[in-house]
């Protein structure tokens, strides 16, 4: 079933949602790692994971935005032009497009007939010859403004999970860091879920991925902390 542009919105942001809390996950477990390898106060811990949050956040939603600012003006300018040769050198369009017909195997016949129907709806012609001929997609031209406040609110809810412990628990309980690690685990896990959707493979599968790179990252980022403390101490 051929999705529409709803479906392809929905998805784009979706996919941002997902990408935005993967990343906030990880970078900020990485820092509260960081930090507790080199024992240092809790306040450090919720001072730095803040920080990170923030900066780090509107990094990748500035990011987000050049990116999909870029590809909608590409999509935009393409799709002017293919407009401007449908009206000019239609019996080359139409050439063009029994062509992309016939090599997705339809007969020369079928080909100039349907071929005739689509050239009746200009708008479904350029989408047809947008994502045939140049291979560029609808969702490329979405609004760049509302993925790029997607990817930053995704970053900053699910990035703020590793302090949770921290915010709630007393500076002084020894387990601290053990909860921050279980509560990140759980949220690596369900982000990884969630990606499965998107990179078709098994939601387990998916699930454990997240949580082995993220657990890597916290292990390397611990392990830094610590070896710094040992070498300035």
């Amino acid at each position: 079933m051929r999705k529409g542009p709803q479906h392809k919105e929905i998805g784009k942001y979706l996919k941002d949602a997902v990408y935005g809390a993967n990343d906030g996950i990880i970078t900020t477990f990485a820092v509260v790692a960081g930090v507790a390898g080199a024992d240092l106060p809790t306040a450090t811990i919720l001072l730095l994971g803040t920080a990170n949050l923030a900066a780090d956040g509107f990094a990748m939603a500035a990011s987000s935005w050049l990116s999909t600012r870029s590809e909608k003006e590409v999509y935009e300018r393409e799709r002017s032009v293919e407009e401007w040769e449908l009206q000019h050198q239609k019996e080359d369009e139409l050439s063009e497009m029994q062509t992309l017909l016939k090599e997705r195997g339809y007969s020369a016949q079928d080909a100039i007939l349907l071929s005739s129907l689509l050239f009746k709806n200009k708008e479904l012609w350029l989408d047809v010859m947008m994502e045939e001929e140049l291979k560029l997609s609808s969702a490329q031209a979405l609004a760049p403004l509302r993925g790029a406040f997607t990817t930053f609110v995704a970053f900053v809810f699910a990035g703020a999970i590793p302090l949770l412990a921290y915010f709630f628990l007393p500076s002084n309980n020894p387990n601290i860091f053990l909860f921050a690690s279980a509560l990140t685990a759980v949220a690596l896990f369900g982000v990884g879920v969630l990606r499965s959707f998107f990179i078709k493979r098994s939601r387990w599968f998916a699930g454990f991925e997240m949580l082995l790179v993220g657990g890597i990252a916290a292990i390397i980022a611990y392990t830094l902390g610590a070896f710094v403390k040992a070498l300035i101490g």
